[in-house]
């Protein structure tokens, strides 16, 4: 069976051109804002999970690599993983890791903090990243993009762990952003 492919089935593509681009300049970090962005303006325009569901750049990486690929177990997620308690739970600490870049940011643009130039992996793991960053721009923007290349990159290597020990999109059964919208889009259908 040979399905049509689509413009939105190569936005895979993004997803490796912006971890390339913050690799050798951090600044580009910012471009993930793009990702936090567009599935609520969906969801609050449309009032579907639309982007989600067909326009996700890290959806359509997990299905070319999951689905097209192959890499992945074919095992079913732990009901606990697609309960409520464990998707609201993830996302309240995605939100709040998040909030924690906003607030570091303002910390450094304070002058109470100065910048870590490093991008920090599952929360723990700091990286030397301090090449990509050129001073030519006000501390605390370089701080924000190393807090937000973090957090993609934490939850980057959350999504690729779980297509190999699940299927290709479990990330997207508790994606922070997905979890978000669909509450979002409950809440206008009432």
């Amino acid at each position: 069976m040979n399905k049509q492919r689509h413009w939105y089935h190569y936005l895979w593509i993004w997803s490796i051109i912006y971890f390339s681009l913050g690799f050798f300049n951090i600044l580009f970090a910012w471009l993930g804002l793009i990702s936090f962005c567009l599935p609520l303006i969906f969801a609050i325009g449309g009032g579907n999970k639309l982007f989600c569901n067909r326009y996700c750049d890290r959806g359509q990486l997990l299905r070319a690599l999951g689905s097209q690929v192959g890499l992945y177990a074919r095992k079913d997620m732990p009901q606990w993983m697609k309960g409520k308690a464990f998707r609201y739970g993830f996302m309240i600490f995605f939100f709040a890791m998040f909030f924690n870049i906003i607030y570091t940011s303002y910390l450094v643009a304070g002058e109470t903090q100065s910048i870590q130039e490093a991008v920090t992996v599952l929360w723990s793991f700091q990286l030397p990243w301090s090449w990509t960053y050129s001073s030519d721009v006000a501390p605390w923007v370089a701080q924000f993009a190393f807090g937000l290349y973090s957090l993609m990159l934490t939850s980057e290597i959350i999504a690729l762990v779980t297509m190999l020990i699940y299927k290709p999109r479990s990330w997207c059964v508790f994606c922070p952003m997905g979890t978000l919208t669909q509450t979002i889009c409950k809440a206008k259908a009432q």
